[in-house]
């Protein structure tokens, strides 16, 4: 059984840095795409960006691109999100998502999610 499991969020003010992380477990995940979205209240789920297990590949969105970072630990099964220069707008909930997709950037094209971890910026 595929478990996610997002950690890292919090409270932070705008200008801030925090990093998320996305432990994976339940089977081998190599072949795997892992992607990062986020959720605001009020608002459609979007992609943050994805990271290629196998290769380290990366690709971001355009509101995140030059802030945010993927990386990934393939020791620890562990996917990161490096996020600085935070701004109040990138205050959502912010889910980890795999699939064997390897360009996937939409909700649809994932098949396991975590439960989330909120991340909040003050202005």
């Amino acid at each position: 059984q595929v478990q996610l499991v997002e950690s890292g969020g919090g409270l932070v003010q705008a200008g801030g840095s925090l990093r998320l992380s996305c432990a994976a477990s339940g089977r081998t995940f190599s072949s795997y795409t892992m992607g990062w979205f986020r959720q605001a209240p009020g608002k459609e789920r979007e992609f943050v960006g994805r990271i290629s297990w196998t290769y380290g590949n990366t690709y971001y969105a355009d509101s995140v691109k030059g802030r945010f970072t993927i990386s990934r630990d393939n020791a620890k099964n562990t996917v990161y999100l490096q996020m600085n220069s935070l701004k109040p707008e990138d205050t959502a909930v912010y889910y980890c998502a795999a699939t064997t997709r390897a360009l996937a950037s939409s909700r649809n094209g994932y098949d396991y999610w975590g439960q989330g971890t909120q991340v909040t910026v003050s202005s």
